[in-house]
């Protein structure tokens, strides 16, 4: 809101400096985001008067006039185009040597053989009016030879009032604001209509039947007015205030906008039908032609000014063209209402249509002001167009404001604002902002004192304790409390939810493995290739789709990992290592569920190849090593593998294993790793046969996680190896012989590996050759030899008589 402050001291008496006040408004929450001078561009202009007015001996269209622009000195001759100058005017000179806004210099010219000594300025030219075809016509006092800055410049500040403070958009509003600065008054203008003649009910009549979206509405009337020019004191404010001067009529209602911030509007009386004014919703296609001469189509949702036939205007955002006030406009009804502000903000964003009343109306209007507002328009057109005010008003609900009871505790707010305060040093506050205090009626509570803060209607922010506790400090003075760090006890400490899934995304990327994120809406053609049919009744479907590729929530991560796996594919990026940590969705006993998931692809090299040695494609057995080393880095705990069959045609028969991890009471299985089957990946674009893949189950993963890890004492004895050679026939896998190994080589045993494995002469041809390594230490003393030959024997029997596999090498009986 711009707000000139020649206009603002007409309600409020201040002495400070334009950046002090700016400052102080600010504090208190009225952001000044700018200072303009008006004038402060203007120099050597100053205020002349017309001698003389003749035609130029050669120019038909221009005079020669003698300007008096000082009380000594000859009057200058200077040469004018405009037609609306007389003798006897006071204008604004520029003399010679001047230069205006734009850095437009004025000298003495010569202008058809005459010379002209300066120039008479209109309102374009000073940039004050957009007027800038005549000259600007000054009021007939203003001193001769005075600086034109000196007689109308002005200070402008552009106030940026909040959206719950729409009692400031106004200069009444911002003069309480810096009353409360300097502990001065608000001058209210003094409102006295010049009534004569009949009564304004005898010329018209308001039926409201939308009660509920109009709680008040007021008319006047006023005839035998002349539409014509606003003076100019009313023009200049108008202007500086950001408002077009349009006329004496139109210039009424927004001075009293801007002035009490009151939204009115005058109707040409003689385009009312019968004087009948009808506030009601717009009919089913009900059309109308707004103030910018646009036809539009209304809703039943717009709340309409109306007379018995026809849409005069758009409730509290526009007014008609049909009932514009023009130049022949003789008597006029003045509407003064208050509209439910949902209503208007919604109207507004309807059509397009924010104006500087809708703004108003969409933050609520102090009721009282309908009908001060209408008196106060009433009586400047009186005074500005000559007009007759008839007698009284037509006022829809007369009854008084009835202010807002807010109770409040002194300490309380003292608690909210870290300082200590007092209740009457709050009372003595809060009537700087025309609040008063009362005692709180006595009454059930915690003996804690309790007042009563009474709000004026026009504080419609104020509703609550808080509310109490903020104006307080705002006029205090946020800069008044005291710095002091927080004296409450720190909240305890709160693990991160996440804390585990980034730890297994920071491991998998230290790895070597690039994160993806892929789209967890996926086509019904991708679940068909995973083996759900398309009526399925657990797969959740959206329903209404943005496209079909993404029209139900997958149920598994691996569709996206493959679209990525196609992707590089296609841009000759052979080798991808990728995970995705996403969810996964299903109805499940009819609810729907969310499964969190870890899903790993490896494809590809292994390794990039090099000069030492050569690489070799990435298999299942990477997978396994990656999966292997995340569970143990997570959970400390060691990860076995067990073949299960094959999930429909996407995982490969025989190659696809469930990975188990060992735990206190039963075994827990976290999911499962192997290779794609080719038929899967042929189905979905890509190329490559063979693909290694994991898909894990988060929340079994994060049940592994201990919760303490205790660190063993470091061995002090060195550790012994001893190494077994066990010839397996075909279906006898490498966890059983691990498991056998483990469970019967004792309570030193600390790692079996398997290193080496030989297929081929002499063995027979479903026999293989597994080498293992067994790692043992000793806690107190070292081991014998006899000690570990024992246990590696032991070891050999059961391996015999539980598994049926011989161990080359070694005489199970007692010698090797």
């Amino acid at each position: 809101m711009r707000v000139p402050l020649s206009w603002l001291r007409d309600y409020v008496d201040f002495d400070m400096a334009p950046e002090a006040l700016a400052e102080r408004l600010t504090m208190l929450g009225m952001e000044v985001q700018s200072i303009d001078r008006v004038g402060a561009d203007w120099r050597s202009v100053v205020v002349g008067e017309l001698l003389e007015v003749g035609p130029h001996p050669r120019a038909d269209r221009l005079s020669l006039t003698s300007v008096r622009v000082g009380q000594d000195g000859e009057p200058l001759s200077i040469v004018c185009g405009a037609t609306n100058i007389h003798v006897g005017q006071r204008v604004p000179v520029a003399l010679p040597g001047a230069i205006l806004p734009g850095g437009r210099e004025i000298g003495v010219t010569s202008i058809q053989g005459q010379q002209s000594h300066g120039m008479l300025c209109s309102g374009d030219e000073l940039r004050l009016t957009d007027d800038a075809d005549g000259i600007l016509i000054l009021d007939d006092d203003a001193p001769v030879g005075v600086p034109l800055e000196q007689l109308i410049g002005d200070v402008v500040l552009d106030v940026d009032v909040k959206p719950n403070r729409g009692d400031a958009l106004s200069l009444i509003g911002l003069a309480r604001e810096v009353a409360a600065i300097t502990d001065g008054r608000v001058r209210w203008p003094e409102v006295r209509v010049p009534e004569t003649g009949d009564a304004t009910a005898d010329h018209v009549r308001v039926t409201v039947e939308s009660r509920d979206l109009c709680t008040r509405f007021v008319a006047r009337y006023v005839d035998q007015l002349r539409v014509g020019n606003s003076p100019l004191r009313v023009q200049l404010r108008l202007a500086a205030a950001g408002m077009r001067p349009v006329s004496n009529v139109v210039d009424a209602s927004n001075y009293v906008m801007i002035e009490m911030g009151k939204p009115i509007h005058a109707f040409d009386a003689a385009t009312v039908g019968e004087g009948h004014i009808v506030v009601r919703r717009a009919h089913p296609g009900e059309r109308m032609e707004t103030l910018d001469h646009i036809d539009r189509q209304l809703t039943s949702d717009t709340l309409l000014i109306a007379d018995g036939q026809r849409p005069l205007g758009i409730a509290g955002v526009m007014g008609g063209a049909d009932s514009e006030v023009g130049p022949g406009t003789t008597a006029v009804i003045i509407e003064s209402a208050v509209f439910d502000p949902v209503s208007i903000r919604r109207t507004a964003q309807r059509h397009g249509l924010r104006s500087e009343a809708s703004l108003r109306f969409e933050k609520g209007q102090e009721p009282r002001l309908a009908r001060l507002g209408a008196d106060r328009v009433a009586q400047l057109i009186a005074e500005w167009a000559g007009g007759r005010p008839a007698v009284g008003a037509v006022d829809t609900n007369p009854a008084p404001d009835e202010p807002r009871r807010v109770a409040f505790r002194p300490a309380r707010i003292s608690r909210l604002l870290g300082a200590k305060i007092d209740g009457s040093q709050m009372s003595e506050t809060l009537a700087r902002a025309e609040i008063a205090v009362e005692p709180a009626p006595a009454g059930p509570g915690d003996g804690a004192e309790t007042l009563v803060a009474i709000v004026p209607p026009h504080r419609r922010d104020m509703a609550i304790e808080a509310d109490v506790a903020e104006e307080v400090i705002r006029l205090r003075g946020y800069e008044s409390l005291p710095p002091r760090l927080p004296d409450q006890e720190m909240p305890h400490y709160r693990p991160d939810p996440y804390r585990f899934v980034n730890d297994v995304r920071d491991l998998l990327s230290g790895r070597g493995l690039s994160e993806i994120v892929t789209n967890g809406l996926i086509s019904s053609a991708e679940h068909l290739r995973l083996g759900y049919a398309a009526d399925d009744p657990s797969t959740i479907r959206v329903a209404n789709p943005v496209a079909a590729d993404h029209s139900e929530l997958r149920r598994s991560l691996l569709p996206g990992l493959v679209r990525v796996l196609g992707t590089n594919e296609r841009q000759r990026r052979e080798d991808v290592a990728i995970f995705e940590v996403g969810a996964s969705h299903a109805f499940i006993d009819g609810d729907p569920r969310q499964t969190e998931q870890l899903a790993i692809l490896l494809h590809g090299h292994s390794a990039p190849p090099s000069w030492v040695e050569q690489s070799r494609a990435a298999g299942v057995e990477d997978v396994k090593g990656v999966v292997a080393w995340l569970v143990e880095r997570l959970s400390r705990r060691e990860l076995r593998y067990r073949p299960v069959d094959a999930a429909g045609l996407v995982e490969h028969p025989g190659r696809i294993a469930a990975a188990i991890v060992a735990g206190a009471d039963e075994p827990t299985v976290v999911g499962r790793v192997g290779e794609l089957d080719p038929r899967y990946l042929a189905a979905s674009g890509v190329r490559a046969e063979r693909v290694a893949f994991a898909v894990l189950d988060m929340a079994q993963l994060t049940g592994l996680r201990p919760t303490e890890v205790l660190v063993p004492d470091l061995p002090r004895l060195p550790a012994a190896e001893r190494d077994l050679a066990v010839i397996v026939p075909r279906g006898v896998t490498h966890a059983q012989v691990a498991e056998v190994i483990s469970q019967t080589a004792g309570p030193l045993l600390v790692g079996v590996s398997l290193f080496d494995r030989y297929q081929g002469p002499p063995l027979a041809a479903d026999e293989v050759s597994h080498a293992y390594r067994l790692r043992f230490q000793p806690t107190d003393q070292p081991l014998g030899e006899g000690e570990l030959d024992e246990a590696v024997r032991r070891v050999a029997r059961s391996l015999e008589e539980q598994l049926g596999l011989r161990v080359r090498g070694l005489d199970t009986a007692g010698g090797a």
